[in-house]
């Protein structure tokens, strides 16, 4: 198979084979039994109610065709008794019907309801859960597919269609039984309009699950293309792509209405095929049971009963063929979501950690790394130590491997070989939370979350008091503009920190990693959005900041560099020069270049 658009995954293709398929199909019914394994008591409660329900239905033909072929004539010789009994008994079956249809409307909401939160729960989790490899390969578009279109796909099915398929189930099972009772060669009559029924509902099921893949498919794409549009609408607006998205929107819309039309049209055939065949069979039915009553084999309460339970027959019908498209459309969400809920993450925690010493002294060690991102080696031998509480530089051209090195050491990846090691302890050994508090890695992405200012600079310890959240802002030169502000610490920053300037959102995520207090902090370009003069009090921070820890800075500016102990110059991953700054500097070299050219846009 070949991956018919960029952000679909394999699974995601219009064509699918039959194996793949079976495998989808599978992989949704384990999702779906664990989902309704907590409701099991419930479901047997809903289970009664329909059965009750169904009974009480079934009763009313039968008193009419007791009504007509006993009751009537009794009363007319003076007997009302059998008549009155009747219509008591018919009243009854009706409250009986009204009262349980009411319960399990009830019951079956609070079903679907705690399924879809059960769901979104594990979605939530289960996407917070996995490791960077797959955020970075699955679109945030996709992500919040499976969120909203494809769970409303499975809240449709279990708020509207569950119900009446459960229900008209057992109504064609309860209805087939009376017929059969009331008359066995009409009964077997209109059971044999089951033969094309079932050959049609099979057919509908093998092409509609395939139809609803592609609509699922389609939809993902539309909502992939709007949240990329949205996050880069400075983007869009700064150089005029409007028309150019708006052109990709359209065909992807295009072809999503195109999937839906055809899905409806399937729909139409199968609903209309099968009206056909229901009104076929009660045109022969009465053809067939109005010659018998002429001819006295088959009295007329009793056809009158089977016509009755014969359109009830038929009604059904077309609600579970409802059914049966809002089914396919769930089943493919199901597929979607089920993916995402099987996926492994690349980085779980170790079946028995290994504690790290206490306190945690920062030496970190990178033994014989190798590492790539599946294609050729980003680092393919990389060996190099940091001591406890040492300030190293990394410089070099892009895709020299340095955000590489970061990654690494903050493990949102593993090295194809070799180890990464914190203080004796490979990385791969040490449990997930304790490396958090151990390791912090601060990006130039300098991502707030709405809410408060303080709020945003305690997210790694929330337990903070103000004083310690005023007093890390403090050090890293934010506490005037935060104290400027219409709230001051409570400030909401808003949506993404729109409310900061990017150098604002910066200084910010420094305070955020200082109150962490972790042993090893990576600056990842971290200085990158900053201007001169917050430049200038951040530097003036830094000596401070990264005394008695270990630091890994990686920057393109000098300034930012010029604090370390040392500086490490990588090219190609590995690493081509080492040493203090002031002597690389002097030293002819990749280094001294990048310092003199910086120096000559200085001047």
């Amino acid at each position: 198979m070949t991956q018919a658009w960029c952000g679909v995954a394999a699974e995601d293709l219009d064509t699918i084979d039959t194996t793949t398929g079976l495998r989808l199909a599978a992989r949704s019914r384990r999702l779906l039994g664990s989902l309704l394994r907590p409701q099991l008591c419930r479901v047997r409660a809903v289970l009664g109610l329909i059965v009750t329900n169904q009974l009480a239905l079934l009763a009313g033909p039968l008193l009419i065709a007791v009504v007509i072929d006993r009751g009537i004539p009794a009363a007319l010789q003076g007997r009302p008794s059998a008549l009155a009994w009747c219509i008591a008994g018919y009243t009854v079956t009706g409250a009986v019907e009204a009262l349980t249809v009411g319960a399990f409307l009830r019951l079956s909401g609070q079903i679907g309801a705690d399924l879809l939160l059960d769901l979104r729960e594990r979605m939530f989790a289960q996407i917070q859960r996995l490791s960077l490899a797959f955020h970075e390969r699955y679109t945030s578009g996709r992500v919040i597919s499976r969120l909203t279109s494809d769970l409303d796909s499975l809240q449709e099915m279990l708020d509207e269609e569950l119900d009446g398929f459960f229900v008209s189930l057992l109504s064609v099972l309860g209805i087939g039984a009376m017929l059969m009772v009331l008359d066995a060669p009409l009964g077997l009559l209109a059971l044999a309009g089951f033969i094309p029924l079932g050959l049609l509902t099979r057919w509908y099921l093998r092409h509609s699950q395939h139809t609803y893949r592609v609509t699922r498919t389609r939809i993902a794409q539309v909502i992939v293309h709007f949240v990329e549009t949205m996050n880069g609408i400075r983007a869009v607006q700064a150089f005029r792509r409007q028309r150019r998205n708006s052109s990709i929107m359209d065909g992807l819309s295009a072809s999503f209405a195109d999937a839906e039309t055809e899905a409806l049209r399937l729909t139409a055939r199968f609903t209309s095929a099968g009206g056909l065949v229901g009104s076929v069979s009660v045109a022969v039915i009465l053809l067939l049971g109005g010659l018998r009553v002429l001819a006295g084999s088959l009295t007329l309460g009793v056809l009158a009963a089977f016509v009755l339970y014969l359109r009830r027959f038929y009604d059904p019908l077309d609600e579970l063929a409802r059914c049966a498209d809002s089914y396919s459309s769930a089943v493919a969400a199901l597929e979607k979501i089920s993916g995402v809920l099987e996926e492994h993450p690349t980085l779980s925690d170790p079946s028995q950690p290994v504690a790290l010493p206490v306190p945690v002294r920062g030496e970190v060690v990178f033994d014989q790394v190798r590492f790539s991102y599946g294609g050729p080696d980003v680092l393919p031998h990389l060996d190099l130590v940091i001591p406890a509480g040492q300030t190293v530089a990394l410089v070099g051209a892009t895709g020299a491997g340095k955000s590489t090195v970061a990654k690494l050491l903050a493990r949102f990846y593993d090295p194809v070989a070799g180890a990464v090691r914190l203080d004796g302890v490979d990385l791969r050994s040490v449990a997930d939370a304790d490396l958090r508090r151990a390791v912090v890695i601060l990006t130039q992405e300098s991502f707030l979350f709405s809410g408060s200012v303080a709020d945003n600079i305690a997210l790694g310890l929330p337990s903070a008091s103000r004083a310690k959240v005023v007093a890390a802002a403090q050090a890293v030169g934010a506490d005037d503009f935060i104290t400027a502000l219409p709230d001051g610490y409570d400030t909401d920053v808003c949506k993404r920190g729109t409310r900061l300037s990017a150098g604002q959102r910066q200084l910010v995520s420094f305070a955020r990693a200082l109150l962490a207090n972790p042993a090893v902090l990576v600056l990842d370009e971290a200085t990158s959005s900053l201007d001169i003069p917050a430049e200038q009090a951040v530097q003036a921070a830094l000596a401070t900041v990264l005394a008695g820890r270990t630091a890994l800075i990686i920057a393109h500016r000098l300034s930012t560099v010029l604090v370390a102990d040392r500086v490490l110059v990588l090219a190609d991953g590995a690493v081509i020069e080492d040493g203090p700054p002031a002597q690389l500097i002097t030293t002819p070299g990749t280094f001294a270049a990048l310092h003199t050219a910086w120096c000559t846009a200085l001047a």
